[in-house]
């Protein structure tokens, strides 16, 4: 089979190679799936860019999410035979023709689903579903603040609060994507390279503040969600992607110190709360949290709730191309590569 491993840090031009590798043989509680989509997401470009810590040493086969067609079954698989069509977490290893997973972290998807949009069902809906239903919770009148609301994770945050009828303020970096975002229902939808969206939220809140944030900057993104907070309010932090803008180690370190320093007496006293998610460790550590959150995300896809789509799809052959798409900002929704 051909698989597409990074061989170098850098440039996404350069950094993959094209091998040609045996199949991989599931183990007996694994499944090993023909791969028709392999989803990408911003870790990819971290993990390229070797700012991603979980990744695996180079040279490696990124992806986390894929759909595609069950070709095997371990021996002690018992819900998921060949021929079915399944998305997946595969947690390394997408970016290849065959992919192998856990049982546990595969889900059956109905003929009519198309396997590009099913993709994004894996990763971004369920980590969004893990943060807004497993994490914390919210509410009907809740006011949420999503950032990077069009992105691919962004979206789902957001199909769910309009979901829990919350009250949501939700941040982008152009006109057309605060556009979609009113289009999909969104009250406060802020273009921050325009608006100042922390006055946005004040006026519009009347400085009551946030009850929930769903923060994937982090840096000053993070100090200023905390102050946002109300009583009982929560910031769940994702990630940090403006620690992605530059390799330059003082960059680094000044975005790094933008989080702000904390210390428990603070949150206990003004009831607030922080919490961070890293859907690795969860898929590794908590198998049935993630088998509960795969089965909720496509509850909600079968009533209607979750509607995922696909900004792009680019042939595996420009992966390149489609890592500079993700780091442009300029995608929404879903980025996938078709084998």
């Amino acid at each position: 089979m051909k698989a597409i491993f990074l061989v170098k840090k850098g440039d996404a031009n350069k950094a993959f190679e094209f091998r040609e590798i045996p199949n991989p043989i599931p183990a007996e509680d694994e499944v090993l799936i023909k791969v028709e989509y392999t989803g990408l997401n911003f870790a990819d470009t971290l993990a390229r860019r070797g700012l991603y810590r979980d990744a695996p040493p180079i040279p490696c086969v990124l992806g986390y999410d894929v759909s595609g067609v069950i070709a095997a079954v371990g021996s002690k698989v018992v819900n998921l035979k060949p021929g079915d069509r399944v998305t997946s977490f595969t947690h390394f290893g997408g970016y290849a023709e065959y992919a192998v997973t856990k049982e546990i972290g595969a889900v059956k998807i109905p003929d009519i689903l198309d396997g590009s949009v099913a993709t994004a069902l894996a990763t971004q809906f369920v980590t969004a579903y893990y943060c807004s239903a497993e994490a914390t919770n919210l509410h009907e009148g809740d006011t949420v603040l999503i950032h990077a609301a069009a992105g691919g994770v962004g979206t789902a945050f957001v199909q769910y609060a309009l979901y829990k009828k919350c009250i949501v303020f939700a941040t982008a970096g152009s006109d057309e994507k605060v556009s979609m975002l009113k289009q999909a229902g969104v009250q406060y939808a802020i273009n921050y390279r325009k608006e100042n969206y922390l006055e946005i939220i004040k006026q519009n809140t009347k400085s009551k503040g946030i009850d929930v944030i769903f923060e994937s900057l982090g840096g000053k993104y993070v100090k200023e969600g905390i102050k946002l907070l109300n009583p009982g309010g929560r910031i769940i932090c994702i990630g940090a992607a403006e620690m992605s803008n530059s390799t330059n180690p003082l960059y680094q370190l000044k975005t790094g110190l933008a989080f702000g320093f904390y210390h428990p007496g603070q949150f206990i006293m003004a009831s607030k709360s922080i919490i961070g998610v890293n859907m690795l460790k969860i898929s590794d550590d908590k198998p049935l949290v993630l088998k509960r959150c795969l089965e909720g995300v496509m509850e909600l896809y079968s009533k209607g709730a979750f509607k995922p789509f696909v900004g792009k799809i680019f042939p595996a052959s420009e992966i390149g191309k489609a890592h500079e798409y993700i780091e442009s900002r300029a995608s929404t929704g879903k980025t996938v590569i078709k084998w």
